[in-house]
Order: C-alpha cells, then structure tokens, then sequence
C-alpha cells in the first residue's frame, strides 16, 4: 500500500509541475509587458529554465502575483473566493452522490423497465442541458415567477457567511447538482449492471441470500469502486460547471473571480487561479486513486 501511494504521489508531484509549467509558458506569451511584471526585470533576457525556477520558486512560496486591476495579491482574492467556490462544489458533490448512487442503482436492478426509461430520460435530459440555460430555467421559475429563491447568490465571505444564507444558495447548488447527478447516475448505472452479471452475485443469491442483502452488500459495494475514481476525475468539469454557475448568480468564488479576471485582461489574477484548478485536480485525482485502492485491494498489485 505503501509504494502505491507513494508511486502515485510522485505521479501527482510530476503532473503539478507540468501544471505550472504550461501556466508559465502562458505568462511568457502574454503581450503587454506581463512577463515583465510577473517574473521580474531584466527576465527577458534569461533563460527559459532559469525564469520558470524562479517563476516557480514565487510561486512555492505563496506569491502568485499581484492584480493590476484591483491592486491586490492573487493569494489575497484566492482566500476570498476560494471558501465559496469550495461550498458550492462540496455541497453540489455531496447532494449529487446522495441521488445519484441510489438513483443509478435502481435503474440497474430495475433495467429496461418503465422505472429505468423515466429515470435514464431525466439524466440525459440534465446531462445534456447547458448549466447556463439549466440555472436560467430555474431563476425564471423559483425565483422570478414563484419568489421561493433568490436569483443571487450569497453575498457573505466565508464558509460561515455562505451556509447562513441558504435561500440563496439553493439555486446555484441545485443547478450545479443536477448536472453532476445525471453523470454520477450513469456511471452507477453501468457500473451495478456489470456487478450484478457477475458470478459472485449469482453465487451469493443461490446461497439464500435475500435480493436486499445482496444489493447492497455485494452489488454497492463493487459498484462505488470506479464511481470513487469518477469523482477524481470529474472534478475539472464540476469546477467548470461552477464557473458558469458562479458566473450566472453572480456568486463571487474563483470562477466569477477567473471571468472577471478575463474579462478586463487582468492576467496574472487568471493564471494564477488557473494555475491553482489546475493543481486542485491533481489532487483530486490521487485521492481519487487512494480511494480506489481503499475499496478494492487489487488495485494496489495490479495497477501500474
């Protein structure tokens, strides 16, 4: 378990790099004097090498850079933004597990009967449909037309601030939970549908095991093993669901923070919350690893 977690530690270690390596290379192309401003003067005329070492030793030491527009530290606007996009994602994720890994699983033991049909309907239907015009059906309805919501998102700093004010936090985590339940549904589904084929399912029930106990002893189980690595996996596209999410409630976490950013080409404030994304689903990936690891041994002496 040991050199697993170590081998896939090192994987990470190697993907952050490159990770700040092409943030780097972006900021070496950016016009108008940013390189200057971002690496130093006089760095024009070192090489690569020697400007991405010191580029990433900044870095290493917490200082990503100061906004041109704001005049404020990128770690300053990252502390700021950061609680609330993790009280989006967090919650939205949890919420999506919660449906989505029973909903799937109903699916399976109830496949291509009208249970099946009507639930695999609603996932494509929210997997399909933009978060944008998703968040913008769910304004005109329970917030515009029934005042049961807030069109906004919180206002409030903090973890603290944005859980106090769950009127208006409830549209955007709806929004960005739908979207992720119907991908989290359809994993499951495939992946409880391929447990129960197997033989030990088949084995446990000619054993007089109740259709219960061997769902969820047997079939769940099995089933969450690739479903753990799928939320690894899929935490760049919750994140860019959240930057639309952010974007349309006007919620001021990182992906409101990166459009801003973007749109009064304030560079170093984009790269650097690209940058840190960009680290967040490394990680994201090796726990997605540990996990895997955790719930099914095999991974740790059959996997590379």
């Amino acid at each position: 378990m040991t050199v697993y977690l170590a081998r896939r530690a090192l994987q990470a270690v190697a993907v952050v790099l490159l990770v700040t390596l092409i943030v780097f290379g972006l900021v070496r192309l950016a016009p108008g004097g940013v390189t200057t401003a971002v690496l130093g003067s006089g760095s024009a005329h070192q090489q690569f090498l020697a400007q991405y070492l010191t580029w990433l030793g900044r870095v290493l030491s917490g200082n990503l850079g100061r906004s041109a527009r704001l005049n404020e530290s990128v770690g300053a606007l990252l502390a700021a933004s950061l609680p609330r996009t993790l009280v989006l994602t967090g919650v939205s994720t949890l919420i999506a597990l919660l449906v989505a890994v029973p909903v799937g699983l109903l699916q399976a033991v109830r496949r291509s009967s009208t249970v099946d049909h009507v639930l695999r309907g609603l996932t494509y239907l929210c997997y399909g449909m933009p978060p944008f015009v998703l968040g913008s059906v769910l304004i005109l309805y329970f917030a515009v037309d029934w005042h049961f919501f807030g069109a906004e998102g919180p206002q409030a700093a903090g973890i603290g601030g944005v859980l106090a004010d769950p009127r208006d936090l409830t549209l955007p985590v709806l929004t960005l939970a739908l979207v992720t339940i119907a991908i989290f549904a359809r994993y499951m589904r495939s992946s409880a549908l391929d447990s129960l084929d197997q033989e030990y399912v088949q084995a446990a029930r000619a054993r007089g095991g109740g259709e219960r106990r061997v769902i969820v002893s047997h079939v769940l189980r099995n089933s969450l093993v690739p479903v753990v690595t799928l939320i690894g996996l899929s935490l760049p596209q919750i994140v860019g669901g959240a930057l639309v999410v952010e974007i349309l409630f006007n919620f001021q976490g990182m992906g409101w923070q990166i459009w801003q950013a973007a749109v009064n080409h304030d560079v170093p404030v984009t790269l650097g919350f690209t940058l840190v994304i960009g680290v967040a689903a490394a990680v994201g990936s090796l726990l997605a690893d540990i996990g895997y690891a955790i719930l099914d041994p095999r991974v740790r002496i059959s996997r590379p």
